[in-house]
């Protein structure tokens, strides 16, 4: 018994993917310890536990990837009939007494008040939608670029992102659409579809400029071109945090002022969304590189993953999964380099919040699993014999 035991041990670490474990665990540590120097520096004093928080969802996200990568992906998927249903229904709840909006200034209502913390259901919707997506194009793998499939397909796609849109939440809905266009990409979409919608993108965005978007929201694309914005009122407010943000960011200089320094630039709500303007400030442009060298490697470990999946459906997962983590890094750094405009997206594995972390932590755990049953035959506790 104790033989089989050390057996299924020995194969279950034989086939972790042991580097993108060790990559998203030193992010997600990062995290935990630039929360506590912005709790010790006074600059998040509202919030003192928060670090205490995000080390805990670290644990408990790394645990579950942990367990997940040992799991066949194939037996989370049989499951979709429980947890997509309960993804939209957690989302649709946020239009409910039980919606939560953090703060005032915020556009979107995305969380639940649970009373004692508060939970982004959006964030269980993405991996959701990854895992029933990837079963749905695995399905219609063989007649893909059939009119009826590719309209079904894409209904399924704009659930998801209409409700999120109805949130108010338009980052994530963002993030939904990226997902949709790389699985479908990947999954072989013909070009007699994608020319079309490429031709008329323009008319598109244009539509959605004049007859869609809000003038507060256009004003966030609009204060990128203006060459001084804070002297100029009607930017002032828009442009605001990402003018602090810069300022933060530039302050750090090469190699920072560390995480104990006498004096930071603050930054409104840095703990969130702009986290990589403190990294800047702590550890400075050889920090900031480091860190998305890391992000890179994660993303581009997830390509390798799915280019190695013994089937379409892990090859999918991983796919969806990339397209997540990737357009969360180049929104979320994107706005704080004044390059893209605020919208409201966390830095994967290191921008405060529970959700968010356990969230990556799952879809890490799908990607770990494909990657440790990524030979036809092997089974992580199975001795073959």
């Amino acid at each position: 018994m104790l033989k089989k035991v050390l057996g299924a041990v020995i194969r279950y670490f034989r086939k972790l993917d042991k580097g993108l474990f060790v990559a998203v665990c030193g992010l997600s540590a990062l995290s935990v310890v630039l929360m506590y120097s912005l709790v010790d520096n006074g600059i998040t004093s509202k919030e003192p536990s928060m670090y205490r928080m995000q080390f805990i969802c670290l644990c408990i996200g790394a645990a579950i990837a942990l367990v997940m990568s040992g799991l066949d992906y194939h037996r989370f998927t049989k499951l979709w009939f429980l947890y997509a249903p309960a993804a939209i229904g957690l989302t649709l709840l946020t239009f409910t007494s039980l919606g939560y909006q953090p703060n005032a200034s915020a556009d979107d209502k995305a969380w639940l008040n649970l009373g004692f913390t508060t939970f982004q259901p959006s964030e269980v919707l993405k991996i959701a939608f990854i895992m029933t997506f990837a079963i749905h194009l695995e399905k219609v793998k063989d007649k893909l670029n059939h009119f009826l499939n590719v309209a079904l397909l894409c209904i399924h796609g704009a659930i998801p992102t209409l409700i999120v849109m109805l949130q108010g939440d338009d980052g994530t809905a963002i993030i939904f659409v990226v997902i949709f266009a790389c699985m479908i990409f990947a999954a072989g979409l013909s070009l007699k579809y994608i020319i079309p919608v490429l031709c008329a993108l323009p008319f598109g965005l244009w539509f959605i400029w004049e007859k869609v978007m809000q003038p507060h929201q256009k004003l966030r694309f609009l204060v990128l071109f203006v060459d001084d914005p804070m002297s100029d009122p009607e930017y002032a407010d828009i442009f605001y945090q990402q003018y602090w943000g810069r300022l933060a960011l530039g302050s750090g200089q090469l190699f920072g002022k560390g995480l104990h320094a006498d004096k930071y630039v603050e930054v409104p709500y840095v703990q969130n969304d702009f986290i990589f303007t403190y990294i800047g400030q702590c550890f400075g442009f050889i920090g900031c590189i480091a860190v998305i060298a890391a992000l890179a490697y994660v993303c581009l470990k997830i390509v390798v993953d799915s280019r190695i999946a013994k089937d379409d459906l892990g090859r999918f997962i991983c796919v969806g999964v990339f397209a997540m983590i990737f357009i969360h890094c180049i929104l979320n750094i994107g706005m704080v380099l004044v390059v893209l405009p605020v919208i409201g997206v966390p830095l994967p594995f290191i921008s405060q919040g529970g959700s968010s972390m356990v969230s990556m932590f799952v879809s890490i755990g799908l990607v770990m699993s494909v990657y440790s049953h990524s030979e036809r035959n092997y089974r992580v506790f199975y001795d073959g014999k």
